[in-house]
């Protein structure tokens, strides 16, 4: 970063989501659980997504797709999604919704920021596109 650049910026929030090194989206309902995980290697992107497979005492992960895409793929996502906003985002569960779906996001992205979003049956804006993208990223085959 140039020194104009750091002078300029202090104190400012991130805009965006410049470089990833792991991402987790957890989502859970009343009889599922599945994990999306993304994670920068040799410069490209690895998506993963896993079931749960329900023993007695232990919930065992079960890869079920991995795919390789190009970063900027993963990072068009990202930031066309606003992920970077979701820090801190807690969405309660609405009063009357007797079922749902629960998520939580953890997230390491600009060498060293952290992300934490969790909510249940409340979601923060772009998720959906979120997880279609990540389902299409999957479906692709990486492309």
């Amino acid at each position: 970063m140039a020194l104009f650049d750091r002078l300029f910026s202090k104190g400012k929030k991130d805009k965006k989501i410049d470089s990833f090194e792991k991402i987790t989206l957890n989502l859970s309902g009343m009889r599922y659980m599945t994990e999306f995980e993304l994670l920068m290697k040799d410069g490209k992107a690895e998506v993963s997504q896993y079931g749960f497979k329900f023993v007695p005492g232990k919930d065992q992960r079960v890869l079920q797709k991995r795919v390789t895409c190009d970063a900027q793929t993963a990072l068009e996502l990202l930031n066309g999604c606003n992920v970077l906003s979701w820090d801190g985002f807690y969405g309660a569960h609405p009063r009357g919704v007797k079922d749902g779906t629960m998520f939580t996001l953890k997230a390491t992205v600009n060498e060293g920021k952290s992300i934490y979003a969790s909510g249940s049956q409340n979601f923060p804006r772009n998720f959906d596109e979120f997880t279609d993208g990540l389902h299409k990223i999957l479906s692709d085959e990486g492309k």
